[in-house]
């Protein structure tokens, strides 16, 4: 039932390689040359494929529920695997690969069916012994109780209103609505199902009986949302942590894994205690999962794990956590082998970006933000893009430097609880990508003595130092105090908001010529390694690389809270100044190349007035587009961002030369855009012209895969 991962990954069409549904027509048959297999699974590699209901008439129900295959589509897609040499494994497959026994056959594939719903048993279970395939079939503990027995428990009735949750959040409802279902129904995908909608235990342990089936757990009361900030927004219970609007406060760290730990343990006492064995999978609720609940499962005893969004197809010694592709829209065999064969050869996804001002959004009033969200959400929806680099740190007197934050945290204020309000709306109701916006060394510390101990200083001519007094309160990249300070505040904020898809890394991560003195300081030591340095006249190279290795630091704090769901990114800003001129690393420590190798994105600040060109814009955009494609896969990772607003003369600059721009450049060979700032609240730049310049349908040769 995976109503909240449909509009967190797939709304978004990340994996979805079939067309949405259409009249229902006659399955193609295997022999048909529309339905050839083109597509080889590596030698060694699996696919995962992830169904849920089964259906006899197809369209109607499709209609209502996305995630349902027809009873005949299925059929088709057995027929098609056994036609076309595709080979379904079981688990025991998997684990005797993994430990060198016998390899996996060709093209194998993992069939897994969630939510322990009665179709399996009366249309899935019939094809598995027809065809002689295993399949694994993950059952939520919770709901068979419920139904078998009528008993509620505390917070069922956010379980069995999933639905009625999510709508009411996307209404921006902020309290939980109670039950509506009966106290042995569960509320499935718009529909009550009582005792007939889901197995029995007398039908599991038959299945289990025939050597084809494997128990998996669904988790025992995950598969909803919980409360996760004061506004009410309600996301998946295994990754958010709840929150008490009673308090005030969140969840703790420990409470948070006893819950995750203690329901996976009653679930398999559960599932043991029903079938005689101890399940050893766990299949995470919408895919939401993170490196802190892989590791609850390794602890409760659990053998392997699988999210969604396998975007890469794994081999059984890449586990013990596997993605998996979510079958959805009741595809032909052709569409699920499509969505197969974009694990193998990924199409090019162009970034279209805005990077959003949270500042703008804030307010005393809590009515005023609300009204500022209303209005960046009918923005950014309307412009279609599909990135929002959103700022996470406060920034009111627009210095650059974080002062405070908009996430709970352990170091610096917090100006509101608002990031995770604003991320999970704009992903939910907008569609969007959500990058966290972030400096890397630009906090200001509330202890004016730390903030000066850690500062970056500048070399003197008499060989002392002093602070580095620019644009910029920047912390050192080695000094460990600061490397284990950003290193928290990023894990913060992934821990307040697991489900951001990435993070953009600020402008401020440069140091000039002079700077940085405090390699010299007997504390200091590389950010990799944590090694002393001996030498610390450091070469331009060298401080760019400390500077990567920096930011590496601080990601993994990240990427431990990140849902292994979403493919997080790194995005980096990078200054134009050293593409146009390669010898300005030594000013900034940064360049192309080395960011280009390091991360998925460099947002190029493409900004000719903010530069200080001499030269007309035009010809200055032609020189960085030229500049850029120097390098391999430049134009494929680098965002061209572009300046909406010219501070230097405090205006915004003319639509239609800014879209005359974005034109500019795609015809140059760009493929990324994006632009800042974005005044969502009095609809600056102009939206028509805005938009007609980010439109991907303007250049069709250059559309990729949604």
């Amino acid at each position: 039932m995976p109503s909240l991962v449909s509009i967190l990954l797939f709304g978004m069409g990340l994996l979805m390689a079939g067309p949405s549904v259409a009249e229902p027509s006659a399955a193609p048959s295997p022999s048909d040359p529309a339905v050839s297999a083109n597509v080889h699974i590596p030698d060694g590699h699996f696919a995962t494929l992830a169904f849920h209901d089964v259906r006899d008439a197809a369209q109607p129900a499709v209609g209502r529920d996305p995630y349902a295959i027809s009873h005949e589509r299925l059929a088709a897609w057995f027929d098609w695997m056994l036609a076309h040499d595709w080979h379904p494994v079981s688990l025991d497959d998997i684990q005797a690969a993994r430990q060198g026994k016998r390899p996996l056959p060709s093209n194998a594939v993992l069939l897994s069916f969630d939510d322990g719903l009665e179709s399996f048993y009366r249309r899935v279970y019939p094809l598995l012994q027809a065809y002689d395939y295993p399949a694994l079939f993950a059952i939520e503990t919770g709901w068979l109780e419920r139904v078998r027995k009528g008993e509620r428990g505390q917070d069922k009735h956010i379980a069995t209103r999933e639905t009625a949750q999510l709508a009411a959040h996307l209404g921006n409802a902020t309290s939980d609505p109670r039950d509506e279902a009966a106290a042995d129904e569960i509320q499935y995908n718009g529909a009550k199902r009582g005792q007939a909608g889901f197995v029995t235990w007398g039908q599991v342990r038959e299945m289990q009986a025939s050597g084809l089936v494997e128990i998996a757990t669904h988790t025992h009361d995950l598969h909803r949302g919980i409360r996760a900030n004061p506004q009410g927004n309600v996301e998946p219970a295994a990754l958010a942590r709840r929150y008490d609007p009673a308090s005030g406060e969140y969840e703790d760290d420990a409470a948070y894994r006893q819950r995750i730990h203690d329901d996976l343990v009653q679930s398999a006492d559960v599932i043991e205690s029903n079938t005689g064995v101890r399940p050893r999978a766990v299949v995470w609720p919408y895919g939401a999962t993170n490196a802190e609940t892989e590791a609850i499962a390794r602890d409760a005893g659990f053998e392997f794990t699988f999210n969604l969004g396998d975007r890469h197809l794994p081999t059984p010694a890449s586990g013990p956590d596997f993605g998996r592709l979510l079958v959805m829209g009741n595809p032909p065999p052709v569409d699920i082998e499509a969505q197969v064969a974009q694990t193998l050869d990924p199409p090019a996804r162009i970034q279209r970006a805005v990077q959003v001002d949270l500042d703008m959004l804030y307010d005393d009033d809590p009515e005023q933000v609300h009204a500022n969200l209303s209005a960046l959400l009918d923005r950014i929806k309307a412009m279609q893009v599909r990135t929002v680099y959103l700022q996470a740190f406060a920034d009111p007197d627009g210095d650059g430097t974080a002062s405070s934050l908009y996430f709970p945290n352990d170091h610096l204020p917090m100006r509101a609880d608002l990031f995770n309000r604003v991320a999970w709306q704009l992903k939910t109701r907008a569609g969007v990508d959500v990058y966290a916006w972030l400096p890397l060394l630009a906090f200001d510390l509330p202890d004016d003595s730390r903030q000066r101990r850690l500062q970056v200083r500048v070399h003197e001519a008499d060989g002392e130092s002093r602070v580095a007094e620019r644009a910029y309160r920047r912390l050192s990249p080695f000094r460990p105090e600061a490397q284990a300070l950003v290193h928290d505040i990023y894990a913060d904020l992934a821990r307040s908001t697991p489900g951001i898809d990435g993070i953009l890394i600020h402008d401020d991560a440069y140091l000039a010529a002079d700077e940085d003195a405090q390699a010299c300081a007997p504390e200091a030591r590389w950010p990799d390694s944590g090694r002393q340095i001996t030498d610390c006249k450091l070469s331009a190279r060298d401080k760019t690389r400390a500077l990567i290795d920096f930011g590496e630091q601080a990601l993994d704090g990240a990427r431990h809270y990140a849902n292994l769901s979403n493919r997080f990114r790194v995005a980096r800003n990078l200054y134009a100044r050293v593409v146009l001129d390669p010898s300005a690393e030594a000013r900034f420590s940064q360049a192309l190349g080395p960011f280009l190798e390091h991360y998925d994105d460099v947002a190029l600040m493409a900004m000719p007035y903010l530069d200080g060109t001499e030269k007309p814009a035009e010809e200055w955009l032609d020189t960085l587009v030229d500049r850029v494609q120097r390098y391999p896969r430049g134009l494929d990772k680098t965002v061209f961002e572009l300046q909406t607003y010219d501070w230097e003369r405090q205006e915004w600059i003319a639509p239609r030369r800014l879209r005359d721009w974005m034109h500019q450049l795609v015809r140059r060979g760009a493929l990324n855009l994006a632009y800042y700032p974005d005044d969502f609240i009095t609809g600056k730049p102009a939206f028509q012209p805005t938009f007609e310049g980010m439109s991907l349908n303007e250049f069709p040769h250059r559309r990729s895969q949604p």
